[in-house]
């Protein structure tokens, strides 16, 4: 029904704006693209807090424009407004029509499971600048009758998690970083026990794309008491486990500085131009693509499920995780001058449009470099001998999280509109699949 009603409106809207302003098409043609951009700002605004102090000064800016123009153009203004109107209302039943959709897969996707026995949780009081400390969450552990392991320098994780098991554990979790939630991940999808994702370190990147709020640790310790879960893929490097990603090349070299952790940007900045353009230190990197053959790629990025990326070396968020796919993607700078329209095009958040940027998804992958290769593996940096064998490993971990979480990534809430948006809504109006919402395992049937 919102389907219908979404193109409807946008139909009745564009033959009505033509009537009404053709005397005046060109400020016409301002208002409704200024509405639009306003309108892309707003949902940026709404579903990306970071970015914030951008997109709501940005929202007011462009719909201030659209009124100054609507003054300055009287005789068309009763046009102009109804496409105003009509492109709102448009939006907004579309949106109507596809949050129903994503509902009912994540419906699919989640089933309700009972409270742990004996839930086992590794605390890193060190990631994310003592962040277990701040939430403490050690405490919030015990009083769910969790048991609680202090994790010290030194420590072998793997030998921990197995003793754990050991000593009767029906669940593994772990509050800290994405490099530390890999390493616990492996031993659960080995002995098929379900894993718990506490978002204690930096970034949290493997959190974002289950769908747990990375603000509020402790709720997402409730995954041990009564939950949901699901069976999502990992990604295998050279038999190492890795839940997000694994990069080659000019992020690669960048993390394995010292001075990375405590200075990420400044290092960064420091680093960057001896890293990239046709001056740099050949990477390579070669590896064959459905683009044809790629050699000495400054950056090569790896994931366990395709990235909608947002930058070069600050991930976005993955639609799935459970696509029994690796995402793959390469950068190649053969031009000085093209540095600047890469950092351009890097700023404004879409460094695909980039010519040397190439990106596919398969299910294996193998790159050659040099005998040793420096690559930052879930964030953390690490060497391997090359070549490096990349390869998806479907639904292999059972991931429990609190019944209060949204249980979705950002890219797969929130689809990017374009052209595709109306014949996604038209698949609906049918009864169909729209084809924006991603398809979970179980839509697949697998």
């Amino acid at each position: 029904m919102a389907a219908g009603g979404a193109i409807l409106v946008a139909g009745a809207t564009l033959v009505a704006f033509v009537v009404l302003t053709a005397a005046s098409l060109l400020y016409a043609a301002g208002v409704v693209l200024a509405s639009a951009l306003a309108i892309s700002t707003a949902w940026l605004a709404t579903t990306n807090r970071r970015h914030r102090a951008v997109t709501v000064p940005a929202t007011f800016a462009l719909l201030g424009a659209s009124i100054a123009i609507l003054v300055a153009q009287g005789s068309s203004a009763a046009g102009i407004a109804a496409a105003i109107v009509g492109l709102v209302l448009a939006w907004a039943l579309g949106t109507l029509a596809l949050r129903w959709e994503v509902r009912r897969a994540l419906q699919s996707r989640w089933s309700r499971v009972p409270p742990t026995r004996h839930g086992v949780v590794f605390v890193n009081p060190k990631s994310g600048n003592g962040r277990a400390a701040r939430f403490a969450l050690v405490d919030e552990a015990r009083r769910r009758d969790v048991e609680v392991v202090l994790l010290e320098p030194g420590d072998d994780l793997r030998e921990l998690a197995e003793a754990a098991l050991s000593r009767g554990a029906d669940a593994l979790g772990v509050a800290g970083g994405d490099g530390t939630q890999a390493l616990v991940a492996a031993v659960a999808a080995a002995r098929n026990v379900p894993f718990v994702c506490v978002p204690s370190g930096t970034r949290n990147h493997f959190a974002l794309d289950l769908g747990i709020d990375r603000d509020d640790p402790v709720r997402a310790l409730n995954a041990f008491g009564e939950a949901r879960e699901s069976a999502i893929d990992l990604g295998d490097v050279n038999g190492v486990v890795f839940v997000n990603n694994v990069s080659l090349g000019l992020y690669a070299e960048i993390i394995q500085s010292d001075a990375y952790r405590n200075a990420k940007r400044q290092t960064i900045a420091r680093m960057l131009p001896g890293l990239v353009g046709p001056h740099a230190r050949p990477s390579a990197l070669d590896l064959t693509s459905p683009f044809g053959p790629i050699s000495d790629a400054q950056v090569v990025l790896v994931s366990n499920n395709p990235y909608r990326l947002s930058s070069l070396i600050g991930f976005g968020s993955r639609p799935a995780l459970d696509g029994g796919e690796l995402g793959v993607a390469t950068l190649t700078i053969e031009r000085e001058t093209d540095v600047h329209g890469l950092v351009a095009l890097q700023i404004a958040g879409h460094p695909e449009r980039y010519p040397g940027w190439r990106q596919w998804s398969t299910t294996a992958l193998e790159v050659l470099g040099p005998p040793t290769l420096s690559v930052g593996l879930d964030g953390e940096a690490r060497t391997f001998e090359s070549p490096l064998r990349f390869s998806c490993r479907p639904r292999a971990l059972r991931v429990r999280i609190a019944a209060g979480e949204v249980g979705a990534s950002p890219a797969f809430r929130w689809a990017p509109l374009s052209s595709s948006t109306v014949v996604g809504l038209w698949r609906v109006l049918w009864g169909r699949p729209s084809g924006i919402v991603p398809a979970t395992g179980t839509d697949r049937g697998e």
